[in-house]
């Protein structure tokens, strides 16, 4: 059996091109002179016959269609057996709903986010005789799908955007933003989707990982106020930026990974651009760039 991941959606919420955005990407996007992009989402399998997705997408009907790994085998028989919820944000739970039609599947995720879920009684769509809802302790190893395990920590984060109140903590470490890793005949992958920083916990745990799926959200911490679309910076909205001293690409540089695929891209990021300086950057620095129906096999 050999690790396969398919990526089903490469950029941040919104996708590319953005419905309510002209900025540059988005308008090349449109164009047909830069690939789109769908929401952040991953497809995993330890046997290449039963697959886990990481992350609901609001764009996972569109994705599931494009991915022939996931179409049904039988009149009402699919390979999707579990979905995995990373955390609470609406590009990564909304795709649930699309899920809804009696589909027997497992739905992974910690306590906290667990409850933020079963607050919204629209998620009662999935019905409970045939979605079981699963908490997932922290530290715990689960076989998320058949020859594949997986286990949740806590990475720098913050609680989603409809939960913040007056303050928030960005760099918040509990069960509202987690990363995954997952094990497999000896091999070691992570998928890390958000993340604030890269603190010395966590790239002691990262070191030596076979493959790394990482938060590319944006390419530098002012990039939505330089381009003009926005007043946050990256680390407002908990996520680390690739370039700089403290970026990631720098904080990944010597541990000692075999293979290192950004995620997770916000519209306004110019390494969406294949011909931009800051593409060939990551590139030299050893990173791929994800784009949608990318696949991986270890």
């Amino acid at each position: 059996m050999a690790f396969r991941a398919r990526v089903l959606g490469a950029a941040a919420g919104g996708g590319l091109p953005q419905w309510n955005c002209g900025c540059e990407n988005c308008r090349l996007a449109r164009a047909g002179e830069i690939p789109s992009l769908t929401q952040s989402s991953l497809a995993v399998s330890g046997d290449g016959q039963s697959w886990a997705v990481l992350n609901a997408s609001p764009d996972i009907r569109a994705q599931i269609a494009a991915s022939p790994c996931l179409h049904p085998t039988d009149l009402r028989k699919t390979p999707l057996a579990s979905v995995l919820l990373t955390n609470g944000d609406i590009d990564h739970v909304a795709g649930l709903l699309s899920l809804r039609e009696q589909q027997p599947f497992t739905l992974f995720a910690t306590g906290e986010i667990h409850e933020v879920i079963a607050a919204n009684p629209i998620f009662n769509a999935l019905a409970a005789d045939r979605v079981a809802r699963v908490t997932v302790e922290i530290g715990h190893e689960f076989e998320i799908v058949s020859g594949l395990h997986a286990t949740l920590f806590p990475v720098p984060g913050k609680v989603p955007l409809y939960m913040e109140g007056a303050e928030v903590q960005t760099d918040l470490e509990g069960e509202q933003t987690v990363g995954v890793e997952l094990r497999t005949n000896g091999r070691r992958i992570f998928y890390i989707p958000g993340c604030a920083a890269v603190t010395d916990r966590l790239a002691e745990r990262i070191g030596g990982a076979d493959l790394v799926f990482f938060d590319g959200t944006l390419w530098r911490d002012d990039e939505m106020q330089r381009t003009g679309v926005g007043t946050k910076t990256g680390k407002r909205m908990g996520h680390i930026s690739m370039s700089g001293p403290e970026g990631s690409i720098a904080a990944l540089a010597a541990l000692g990974i075999g293979e290192k695929v950004f995620v997770h891209m916000n519209n306004t990021n110019p390494v969406l651009r294949p011909s931009s300086p800051e593409r060939a950057a990551a590139e030299e620095a050893g990173w791929r760039v994800a784009q949608d129906g990318m696949e991986i096999s270890l």
